[in-house]
């Protein structure tokens, strides 16, 4: 190997390890800053960012982030007005949702969108449900999102500001897998997400339950790279993880409540997931999922979403148990058999 071949490795790895840590920053000012600010979701910015660093190793040109923004807007709008719209008639809103998630998870199947697919189907989800449960947001909705995904941006940007790569070596970015049956794949997978949504909108005591939705989207969107029972296993357990790992900060926030401490445990949780989550090896995207779940279970025992009564903190970490299980139980039951996960 030529001494050239060897710096570029070499720098390869540096800025492997420097983009882990733009993750990790990110999260953690993200996350300590929207709740400084009484954000009433204070995941949703750190999410996005989390979401723009872990997917590409170049940050965002502007024209592009203009367009993203835009397009969250038409969308969140959309959303929102579909969904009053249409109210009091279930079926036909479930419908439209459907047609949404499907034009998603189609995208997904071809290794189209990126980030930008993901986005869509949170908002998806998002909007429809806080229109409906918490009416006390009203029209903040979407302002809320719309300051979500700006956050998310600057975020990004601030983070290549502050830990720029070294060199300019053409960083790996995963590939995006393809299936075969694109049409059946999303067709499963709109209604994995379907039912769950469903659930939250009929059983009152699943009413601040956001989270099990957003939780399927982000599992249904690893489920790629779990191609036997070991990896099925592993993917369970690193998600798992990520709930268990915002369990033990929330205690650990309750003991010694500041907002330092609260930086310092996102920052944490950010170089241990986001780090792993940058390398170039299929995991990353389980590591990506763990530091997802962390965000929203964290997120939502810090600021719980109003409109309904707050359940535990324990309640909220039993949601996202039940999403883990829901959609590996109805994945292996609707996927194609040679698409399926636990295959």
């Amino acid at each position: 190997m030529s001494a050239d071949t060897l710096l570029l490795h070499e720098e390869d790895r540096v800025n492997v390890k420097r983009k882990g840590l733009r993750i990790a920053l990110a999260v953690a000012v993200g996350f300590s800053w929207s709740v400084y600010s009484g954000a009433i979701i204070p995941f949703l910015g750190p999410l996005f960012a989390a979401q723009f660093l872990i997917s590409s190793s170049r940050p965002m040109p502007l024209q592009k982030a203009l367009a993203v923004t835009v397009l969250i807007l038409v969308v969140g709008a959309f959303l929102q007005f579909v969904t009053v719209l249409t109210g009091d008639r279930p079926p036909v809103l479930l419908l439209l949702l459907g047609l949404i998630y499907f034009g998603c998870f189609y995208q997904q199947a071809n290794g189209k969108g990126g980030p930008t697919v993901f986005l869509v189907l949170v908002i998806a989800v998002m909007v429809p449900l806080l229109t409906i449960l918490n009416e006390d947001l009203g029209d903040t909705i979407l302002m809320i999102l719309v300051q979500g995904v700006v956050t998310g941006m600057l975020l990004m940007w601030l983070a290549y500001v502050f830990i720029p790569d070294t060199g300019s070596p053409t960083l790996k970015v995963a590939t995006a897998t393809t299936y075969p049956r694109a049409a059946r794949y999303a067709a499963a997978n709109t209604a994995i997400l379907l039912i769950a949504v469903v659930a939250c909108l009929t059983r009152e005591g699943l009413a601040t339950a956001i989270v099990i939705p957003i939780t399927v989207v982000s599992l249904l969107s690893q489920f790629d790279v779990a191609a036997s029972t070991r990896a099925a296993l592993g993917l369970v357990i690193t998600n798992i993880t990520g709930g268990v790992a915002a369990s033990v900060a929330f205690g650990l926030l309750q003991v010694r409540p500041s907002l330092i401490f609260l930086f310092l445990l996102v920052l944490l949780a950010g170089l241990v997931f986001g780090g792993r989550a940058a390398m170039h090896a299929p995991a990353a995207k389980l590591y990506a999922g763990a530091l997802t779940i962390f965000l929203l279970v964290f997120g939502t025992g810090v600021s719980p979403l109003p409109g309904s009564a707050a359940e535990s903190f324990s309640t909220r970490v039993t949601y996202i148990l039940v999403a883990i299980a829901y959609a590996i139980f109805m994945t292996t039951l609707l996927w194609p058999r040679q698409e399926r996960s636990l295959g």
